[in-house]
């Protein structure tokens, strides 16, 4: 089974939280704090690899998180950072935000990367807050959340030629006889519904890939038929034979055909109006093919004027100018020597690196909410995960933190008294006016 499109989650490892540990020694009195700092939590990475050929392994694994570093350890030694998850993707792979709808990357070279989910920082030990007025302070952090999102795998076929028409035009049959892939052919409309590839032998050393594509129908490029499902394969083929029933065995006309072929794929990319074409006149074995071909040059030379085209008239029953159409398309994608791609790998993990909360900027929101008050701050969320809520002395300094931001001074604004309910994402405290400032 060919699977072309995936959905699935990724999250980076959490980091690993830091400790609250002395020394010990006995011969060092008063030995000063000596907690160790936690572990990187391992990073969501895809790899391409040119051995896979579809998105098949996504269909069964949708849920991908790599593990969370290690815990700090005691006379100052961090924990060790967790090992990346490597995800294995087939050459061709869009990866797109499922949120956003923004397209991450487009791999298409064997070993390229790009990290799609971080891993959160370790958190700090209690080493890391000494200061002379608090020499030995009960403070560590908790690792930091790794990045989580939910993607949208996307494979557009990575061929060199990809052969296009109306369904039953004789595009699987082509394919069937220039090289050893068997698609399905009958005598039906979409006998093919997912892309066949075949390795083409031109002769002379010289070879090239070809892909049968779906059917396309008037309206796909609005999701028609098997629309969006066929277009993204051509999006990425380096020259298009367009297949054309010149003997009209459907009674409809060829090159009517051939011209609402182009503007569906005009209409879903303006680029592939500029990728190079070669029309295989398809079917002259039967009659009065040979008449519709001369009408078929007639009407191009009169509307097409802006651009030539090559025709090459083929039968797929008696093999006739197929060697022509090889040559042709040999020496077409000499021109075009690079597979054509959507975006360059960028680094798209979005991921907010704080200053020192004491230090940073912060911007937050308070309003009254039934009978207590929120702080709304994305940053204040997420620096709260990080406090050992188990620890006075860490609870106190985030509630300092948050006086010199003012956000006491801003609840008090709106209202807040000593014993109301405030919230801070998933968390809950009592506000009081004093030194305190927020008791669990």
């Amino acid at each position: 089974m060919f699977v072309d499109k995936a959905k699935i989650f990724v999250k980076g490892g959490d980091g690993g939280d830091g400790i609250v540990s002395y020394r010990r020694e006995k011969y060092v009195p008063n030995g000063g704090p000596a907690g160790g700092d936690g572990g990187k939590g391992g990073d969501v990475i895809f790899r391409v690899d040119e051995g896979l050929r579809t998105l098949m392994d996504f269909r069964y694994q949708k849920h991908f998180k790599a593990q969370r570093g290690e815990k700090g350890k005691p006379k100052g030694m961090h924990g060790a950072g967790a090992e990346d998850m490597i995800v294995r993707i087939p050459p061709g792979t869009v990866v797109i935000d499922d949120d956003t709808q923004e397209i991450i990357a487009d791999l298409t070279r064997h070993g390229q990367e790009v990290v799609v989910a971080r891993g959160g920082r370790g958190g700090r030990g209690n080493m890391r807050f000494a200061t002379p007025n608090n020499p030995a302070p009960e403070i560590s952090e908790n690792g930091e959340e790794g990045h989580e999102r939910w993607l949208v795998l996307e494979l557009k076929v990575m061929a060199d030629v990809g052969l296009v028409g109306f369904p039953s035009v004789g595009k699987s049959t082509l394919l069937s006889i220039v090289s050893s892939a068997k698609p399905k052919i009958g005598a039906y409309h979409f006998t093919t519904i997912t892309p066949n590839l075949g390795v083409v032998d031109v002769g002379d050393g010289q070879s090239f890939v070809m892909a049968d594509l779906p059917g396309l129908i008037e309206g796909a490029h609005e999701g028609v038929g098997l629309g969006h499902e066929f277009l993204r394969h051509v999006e990425r083929t380096r020259v298009i034979i367009h297949v054309v029933d010149m003997a009209a065995t459907e009674e409809r006309d060829p090159y009517e055909d051939w011209v609402k072929i182009n503007e569906e794929l005009v209409l879903y990319n303006p680029k592939l109006a500029e990728r190079p074409q070669i029309i295989a006149a398809n079917k002259m074995d039967m009659p009065e093919a040979a008449e519709h071909l001369e009408a078929f040059k007639a009407r191009l030379a009169e509307t097409a004027s802006d651009r030539e085209y090559e025709i090459v008239p083929i039968s797929s029953l008696t093999k006739e100018g197929i060697q022509e159409l090889l040559y042709k398309a040999a020496k077409a994608l000499e021109s075009v020597p690079d597979a054509p791609a959507v975006e360059e790998v960028k680094d798209v993990t979005e991921r907010k690196v704080y200053k020192h909360e004491a230090r940073q900027e912060t911007t937050f929101r308070v309003y009254k909410e039934n009978e207590g008050f929120v702080v709304e701050s994305e940053a204040i969320e997420s620096a709260i995960k990080r406090v050992n809520l188990n620890s006075y002395d860490a609870v106190m300094r985030f509630a300092r933190m948050m006086r010199k931001m003012g956000v006491d001074t801003a609840l008090r604004k709106i209202g807040a008294k000593d014993g109301d309910t405030v919230r801070i994402g998933d968390f809950a405290f009592e506000f009081f006016e004093g030194s305190d400032y927020f008791h669990e």
